[in-house]
């Protein structure tokens, strides 16, 4: 499996992202040194796509896949695949407040912590529905990592698209979320264009 090692801190950085939205609370002191270079119009294409990528943790193959998948759907195409991005099962993890990263939402699903519906379900990836029920296996709920992750998510703020019972771990999806509650810095337009050219 393809694994990202660019430290997190610095891919922030290059793509002017603020790590608050992968989760992170730390800051960078550095500048971008070359911050006053014009971008040309592929450049902002390329890095809205980039940072797309790097805020759901998804490769390069894949995304293309959801950008396919969001060409066929109903609506706008950007509006879609933003739709798709953020109903994957590792993102909703972390939305729910279970993991303090999407990464370690991603780790936590690959270790089969999680059912979907009593059923588990050990990929990241996997897209749910409207009405899924989501939680973490009866017997990870009290360890220790499942504690220190809820006291660190606490303040966090989940969607009003998911329903979440941190007591218990368990969430639900209400209904899909639109483009207008997704809270991530991202104009898909321009993903749109660089795909359509």
């Amino acid at each position: 499996m393809a694994i990202n090692r660019v430290p997190v801190l610095k891919r922030c950085r290059s793509l002017g992202l603020d790590p608050i939205y992968l989760g992170i609370d730390k800051k960078s002191n550095r500048q971008l040194k070359r911050a006053n270079k014009k971008v040309s119009e592929y450049g902002l294409q390329l890095r809205e796509k980039q940072k797309a990528k790097f805020i759901y943790g998804v490769l390069e193959k894949p995304f293309r896949n959801y950008f396919e998948k969001a060409e066929k759907m109903n609506g706008q195409t950007g509006e879609n695949l933003m739709v798709i991005l953020e109903s994957r099962l590792d993102n909703i993890i972390f939305r729910l407040g279970f993991a303090r990263t999407r990464k370690e939402a991603r780790q936590i699903v690959d270790h089969k912590h999680v059912l979907v519906n009593g059923k588990a379900v050990n990929i990241p990836s996997y897209l749910v529905k409207a009405g899924d029920t989501i939680e973490i296996k009866e017997k990870n709920k009290s360890s220790q990592r499942y504690k220190d992750i809820l006291d660190a998510t606490a303040g966090r703020v989940v969607p009003e698209w998911l329903e979440a019972d941190s007591e218990n771990l368990k969430g639900a999806v209400k209904n899909l979320p639109t483009r207008e509650v997704i809270d991530v810095p991202v104009d898909e337009m321009l993903i749109v264009e660089l795909y359509s050219k």
